[in-house]
């Protein structure tokens, strides 16, 4: 019998295009095949034991002969977009019949008065552009003028950068908000994101002050059935903020994926039942999105690593489940998300280890995991609770 549920996302860890990815911009992309490609001797020892790399669309890199000690397989989204809130929404529960708004060409004037009149400090930047490439731009202005910069991407985000100097986080974090009320009804965006960074001209750096303020979950998830059956939802990294804290129990906000680790291990040395979701961000947010793939590389080796602690840590009532929400390619000329399959591992000490092949629908896990834990919903997709335990 499972009492509580791991569920770990690995931010952006794609594996493969999905077959509408033209339609995104993102054919051949595949985050973790070309990280193998682009790394000399790359290998995931303890990720490939679960059978990571038996997963369709790795195949060319599948060296381990061994039957995998994990059942594996991936995922294919049903909601258009690749954005974290589609994707989390998804695993979670809620699929989207239409994608969040995006502003390739900025966002409308409307927007930008509204905000200003609601803040009082100007508004430059308003166009889609790396994070880190726009505050080289316009952070020295920024900190002559107090405007504070915005921004977007190719996802439905709307980013707010200002140095920790001239707004302080408080401020910043109450700009957001002010921000995320406006951006409603035709342009309610995904996301609005604090982007905090700290430095002088030539030298801006990003802190790990980061905060996003999202949209409430337009349907019930998992989470929230979970908490309404008396269970507990502890929610690690971003995952409360992505969830507006709807159906958490206990939030634990972290700097950086050994943090978040650490603080997973933590919960799971304590005695509980429910679901304990953690989110690892650090491989999008400082490796994909910068195009870094060394980084993304080394991000991926340091969670390796701790993965036998991790497969210690479990309880013969726990069920672990490895996921991602999208992917964010660092091998291609776009730093933006990817349309991407995403791997699903899944174990517990008595497993026996299936291939789970190709399936339909991020909210396969949502459905297995409130399955696992026999309670009742009306989530759409299929429970593959009878291929795990």
């Amino acid at each position: 019998m499972i009492n509580r549920v791991i569920l770990i996302i690995l931010d952006s860890v794609g594996i493969g295009a999905m077959p509408d990815a033209h339609l995104y911009g993102d054919e051949g992309s595949n985050t973790l095949l070309n990280i193998y490609r682009n790394i000399e001797n790359f290998k995931l020892e303890n990720l490939e034991k679960m059978g990571l790399t038996h997963i369709v669309g790795l195949d060319e890199i599948k060296r381990n002969t061994l039957t995998p000690i994990a059942s594996y397989g991936r995922l294919e989204e049903l909601s258009p977009g690749k954005d974290t809130t589609t994707g989390h929404w998804e695993i979670s529960g809620v699929v989207l019949d239409q994608p969040f708004p995006t502003y390739p060409n900025g966002f409308p004037d409307e927007i930008l008065e509204a905000l200003e009149k609601e803040t009082g400090r100007g508004i430059i930047g308003n166009k889609a552009a790396s994070g880190t490439a726009i505050i080289d731009e316009l952070g020295a202005e920024h900190m002559q003028t107090g405007s504070i910069i915005a921004y977007t991407s190719a996802d439905s985000v709307f980013q707010i950068a200002a140095h920790e100097s001239i707004v302080p986080l408080g401020e910043l974090y109450d700009i957001c908000k002010k921000a995320r009320e406006i951006l409603r009804g035709k342009h309610a965006v995904g996301r609005v994101i604090a982007r905090p960074f700290l430095g002088v001209s030539g030298s801006f750096k990003r802190t790990e002050n980061r905060k996003d303020f999202s949209l409430e979950p337009t349907g019930k998830t998992m989470l929230d059935y979970i908490t309404e059956s008396s269970l507990e939802v502890v929610a690690i990294g971003k995952i409360e903020d992505i969830f507006v804290g709807r159906g958490i129990t206990k939030a634990i906000h972290t700097k950086n994926n050994e943090s978040g680790i650490e603080a997973t291990l933590s919960e799971m040395r304590r005695d509980s039942k429910g679901l304990i979701f953690t989110n690892l961000v650090d491989f999008d947010m400082l490796y994909g999105h910068r195009n870094n793939i060394e980084g993304y590389g080394n991000a991926l080796e340091a969670f390796d690593s701790k993965l036998p602690e991790i497969l210690s840590a479990l309880k013969p009532d726990d069920l672990l489940l490895i996921s991602a929400d999208h992917g964010c390619d660092p091998s291609t000329e776009s730093t933006d998300h990817s349309r991407e399959y995403v791997p699903l591992l899944v174990y517990h000490k008595y497993i026996q280890p299936t291939n789970l092949k190709t399936m339909i629908g991020f909210d396969i896990i949502a459905k297995t995991i409130l399955d696992v834990l026999d309670i009742d919903n009306s989530i759409g997709n299929s429970s593959i609770k009878n291929l795990l335990i």
